[in-house]
């Protein structure tokens, strides 16, 4: 990916401390950016009842569902992608375009009176939002030196811990006093604004040979990881034909087999869609480890949280909002300040302790009564975000600084792939567990409320003792060298030093 630059402005750092000239500019765009098409992805969760409700729409809540569905397949389709498209084009080009997709089909939502512009509006923008964290993870990455870039990385991890739990509390908010098309047409302008803010400030970039196309790759990502995602989501659904669930998990399967194989081929002539070579490094493949965990465990109590405070716990949806969303903003507000202390103290004082609080929280969380007052659940849910806070920034510096500087665009494809296929399999995997014995509990006798609990503490018991992985995976974490040497060019010297055989 080529990284545009603008004239340096004074800067009494060390030069091995600064970054790149135009770097801040580069960065705060695509900060700010990334926070209002993340905004915009949780916007759906709270309006689902609104949608239905809406005659002129004219759905049932399995339609409605889809525009959380459509959108989530979408980012997995397109996200393994972007690799490719930041070795093809320019930082620049790349942004206008994802800005300009996602302006679009923000409008088309905002303006929609039917379901299927509402849709297609919706797949549109999540093709511009799988674009911008990819994008802003490898910019930062470029641009930062080693000596800052925990900091910048928890300025990050800021964006999209805060802005997925701001965006049903906007989204609620506008509810209550205008209809569901503004929280499109009020997240329209800004994304406009920021769109013509990345083409003014972020400049040409020179052109780059273009690196060669697999057009078979394409469709076996979108099965294979886009068959993935949706068949973790059924898991779980009512009234499903029987054939539905494991024909969309098998295609997805047997697709990203054969991507995986067809991937490891082209990256010998490095024309692999998604190069793979990302987890030759032991560090990286160590912070992805953990940080699938991590998502899956977010995810699937995200998901389970709201069930158990309303149906078991007969809370109101506000004051679910109320609980959650403290948690939410401590990781994000804590992001620049472990992002510090990494630079200082490296990945593991920090991951190690907030991977064991997490285990904590996930524990305390398998004790949840209906009797359990409700701030002993925000206590809980303040411990298992703190454990976040204190585990993102040095995942997402690990991971990124452990490979040399032509993988980090597919480095951060694979990252933002992994925490979509993660968050499904955690969501699957916890409402899994739940309704399951749920149905079990129901069947013999036992109050709804009362079997939903029980099912979630078991699901969180399954998590706690798949999250001991991840906690000694931490203990492999390391603070990566500064380069990171290339392998290609190791393989070139190799291949010049070697005697010709006669």
């Amino acid at each position: 990916m080529q990284i545009d630059t603008q004239s340096p402005r004074a800067d009494a750092r060390p030069a091995t401390e600064r970054l790149a000239p135009g770097g801040a500019v580069i960065i705060a765009t695509l900060l700010v950016s990334a926070f209002v098409v993340i905004l915009n992805e949780t916007a759906m969760n709270v309006a689902i009842s609104t949608l239905v409700a809406d005659p002129v729409l004219g759905i049932d809540e399995r339609a409605a569902q889809w525009l959380t569905t459509a959108f989530l397949l979408t980012m997995a389709i397109v996200i393994p992608i972007t690799g490719w498209l930041m070795a093809r084009f320019t930082t620049r080009t790349l942004f206008i375009a994802a800005m300009s997709a996602f302006v679009l089909g923000t409008v088309l939502a905002g303006i929609a009176s039917s379901f299927p512009l509402l849709l297609l509006g919706r797949v549109i923008q999540a093709s511009g939002t799988a674009v911008v964290f990819p994008l802003l993870m490898t910019t930062v990455m470029q641009l930062v030196p080693p000596a800052r870039r925990g900091a910048f990385m928890g300025t990050i991890s800021l964006v999209i811990s805060v802005a997925p739990a701001l965006g049903p509390t906007v989204s609620g908010a506008i509810l209550q006093v205008a209809s569901w098309h503004f929280i499109f047409l009020g997240v329209a302008p800004l994304a406009l604004i920021m769109l013509l803010v990345g083409a003014r400030s972020l400049k040409r970039g020179e052109a780059q040979e273009p690196p060669h196309l697999d057009v078979v790759s394409i469709p076996l990502a979108g099965f294979g990881f886009g068959g993935l995602v949706y068949g973790l989501s059924l898991i779980g659904a009512a009234d499903l034909p029987a054939w539905q669930l494991p024909t969309a998990l098998g295609v997805g399967v047997v697709a990203l087999t054969l991507f995986i194989l067809r991937q490891r081929r082209l990256q010998r002539t490095d024309d692999a869609l998604l190069d793979l070579r990302t987890f030759r490094h032991p560090l990286f493949t160590a912070a992805v480890v953990v940080m699938g965990l991590a998502m899956a465990a977010m995810f699937g109590t995200l998901i389970m949280l709201p069930l158990i405070l309303q149906d078991s716990m007969g809370l109101e949806p506000i004051q679910v909002g109320l609980i959650t969303l403290p948690g939410a903003l401590l990781t994000g507000l804590l992001g620049p300040v472990v992002g510090n202390l990494y630079d200082r103290w490296g990945p593991r004082p920090l991951v190690i302790p907030g991977a064991l609080i997490v285990l904590t929280a996930l524990v305390l969380y398998t004790q949840l009564h209906i009797s359990t007052p409700w701030y002993l659940v925000l206590a809980m849910q303040v411990t298992l975000s703190l454990g976040f806070a204190f585990t993102f920034p040095p995942l997402f510096t690990v991971s990124l600084g452990a490979l040399p500087k032509h993988l980090y665009g597919h480095g951060s494809a694979v990252l933002s792939t992994v925490q979509q296929v993660a968050g499904a399999a955690g969501t699957a995997a916890f409402v899994t567990i739940m309704a399951t014995r749920q149905a079990q509990l129901v069947a013999d006798g036992v109050a709804h409320g009362e079997a939903l609990l029980e099912g979630a503490r078991i699901a969180f018991m399954g998590a706690a003792a798949l999250w001991t992985i991840g906690v000694i995976a931490t203990l492999w974490l390391r603070k990566p060298a500064d380069v990171v040497p290339d392998e290609r060019e190791h393989v070139e010297h190799a291949g010049a030093e070697a005697p010709s055989a006669h």
